[in-house]
């Protein structure tokens, strides 16, 4: 397996960023426009969205050029987690990933239907549609 680097910067793993600011949000709808971007909202409190964070770093195969991956820790940035909500119209969950395309949600998803394979799959539907 292909690992990529351990972000030293936000001690995520990979290429992950953290997202924690409610401008990042407006950043995350400009970047979709050229490649998806994935945002994993993780409960620290939840032993399900522990599980979910595992499997996605254990099975972790995207280069950086594939997709943009925003964590957010939804305990710590509770008004970032209620804005994501909000913005793209989608039921808060935890834990849940986005998938954002063009500005808007192409698909999302919670708890044990989280991993690297659906990702790759919504991805790969998307890109066919086009």
């Amino acid at each position: 397996m292909n690992r990529l680097f351990n972000n030293a910067d936000t001690g995520l793993p990979f290429n992950w960023q953290n997202l924690n600011s409610l401008e990042q949000i407006d950043e995350i709808k400009k970047l979709s426009e050229d490649k998806p971007v994935v945002i994993f909202k993780h409960s620290t409190r939840c032993g399900v969205s522990h599980m979910a964070q595992h499997q996605l770093e254990r099975d972790w195969n995207f280069q950086p050029e594939e997709l943009d991956f925003f964590y957010l820790d939804l305990i710590r940035h509770r008004p970032v987690s209620n804005a994501v909500a909000e913005t793209f119209e989608v039921r808060h969950q935890s834990p849940q990933i986005l998938i954002i395309k063009n500005g808007e949600v192409a698909f999302h998803t919670s708890h044990h239907r989280i991993g690297v394979e659906i990702i790759r799959k919504q991805i790969a539907e998307e890109e066919e549609s086009i």
